[in-house]
């Protein structure tokens, strides 16, 4: 197995314009919604390994018939993008839509880290775990879909499919008037063009931001940052992503719980699911009498309701399936994929609500 170099690994500025941090001011007095931070657990045991017999029973489960697959952060580590509540989380607290919305200096800030922080973002390839998932997808392990919580498309890129992107893609913009969406990368051109002077630097602020504790850097002060609106109406861009607070888009929903409804168990990867949005499809498959895998590092809040509850590192575990399902499962080639604005398919998006 040929596993992506260092030198495909986004660094912790990859949490591109530090999408769950908040703004460094108010945004105008409002109602906001309660929203969790992010850091280590208190009092979480991390570092377990289950053995051989758990794996066994685990993988007896999932073979009765199709799976589907709920993945989070935890998928992506290996990728180098960071989780939220791992052992190695930086703790933080995410931005509202509303946050986002109701202050020109929330966007401000958003905007000149996500700069940033994009060429970071950008190096991550599928890793090993994802390569393994899709291989199993493909063969021995049929799975209804990948349900994804993450937005990086790395699922897809590695070869899963179908893929329903629950907090939506990075790599595409939306404007919130007129809905129209576009390449995150060619606004990202657009923004170096507007700020000359973060342009020059471009490279040395990644940098600092890949080692900083907080991703930040100098990148805070962004008050002269300038964005541009959309470009067909004048509204406001937004990542295609949903933040904490916007409206659920019900047809992706509906997506996610058909993939459900067609498996035979759900398999949970990488989530602590700490927020309603995975957490529900664990509560629908324990109340419809579906076996459920969780597979964490850290404990998760639907331990309670897991027939099997796995530890240990994604990739290890998957690879041990595959090595018992058959040597033909295991990739050889490199963890490549299409440029992250290729889709290969369409992609959904969902509230965190």
């Amino acid at each position: 197995m040929s596993i992506p170099a260092d030198g495909h690994r986004a660094g912790p500025a990859a949490d591109v314009g530090r999408w769950f941090s908040t703004a460094a001011a108010p945004a105008p007095a409002r109602s906001l919604p309660r929203t969790p931070a992010w850091g280590p657990m208190d009092g979480a045991e991390y570092g377990r390994i289950s053995g051989p017999d758990e794996l066994e029973a685990a993988l007896d489960l999932l073979r009765e018939g199709p799976v589907a697959v709920l993945t989070g952060a935890g998928m992506s580590t290996a990728s180098g993008l960071p989780d939220y509540r791992g052992r190695h989380a930086v703790p933080r607290s995410p931005m509202t839509f509303q946050e986002f919305t109701g202050s020109d200096l929330s966007r401000r800030r958003y905007w000149a880290r996500s700069t940033v922080g994009w060429t970071q973002f950008g190096r991550a390839r599928p890793n090993r775990g994802h390569l393994l998932l899709a291989r199993l997808g493909a063969g021995p392990l049929p799975q209804s879909a990948v349900i994804t919580q993450n937005v990086d498309g790395l699922h897809g890129r590695a070869g899963s499919d179908p893929v329903i992107d629950l907090h939506g893609r990075l790599d595409r913009v939306r404007c919130l008037s007129c809905g129209a969406r576009s390449s995150r990368s060619a606004l990202h051109s657009r923004m170096l063009a507007m700020n000359p002077e973060l342009a020059a630097r471009i490279e040395e602020l990644a940098s600092d931001a890949a080692q900083a504790p907080d991703g930040d850097a100098e990148v805070d002060r962004t008050s002269s940052f300038r964005y541009p609106p959309c470009p067909l109406c004048g509204g406001i861009l937004k990542p295609d992503v949903v933040f904490f607070g916007e409206a659920a888009r019900p047809e992706t929903v509906q997506a996610a719980f058909a993939a459900l409804a067609a498996a035979r168990s759900l398999l949970v990867l990488g989530s602590s699911l700490t927020v309603q949005s995975g957490l529900r499809f664990v509560r629908a498959a324990h109340r419809a009498g579906q076996g459920v895998v969780i597979l964490n590092d850290g404990p998760t809040r639907g331990d309670p309701l897991a027939t099997v509850r796995l530890h240990g590192r994604i990739e290890d575990v998957l690879g041990t399936w595959a090595e018992r399902l058959g040597p033909d499962v295991a990739p050889s080639g490199p963890a490549v994929g299409p440029t992250p604005d290729h889709h290969p398919r369409r992609s959904t998006e969902e509230t965190r609500a």
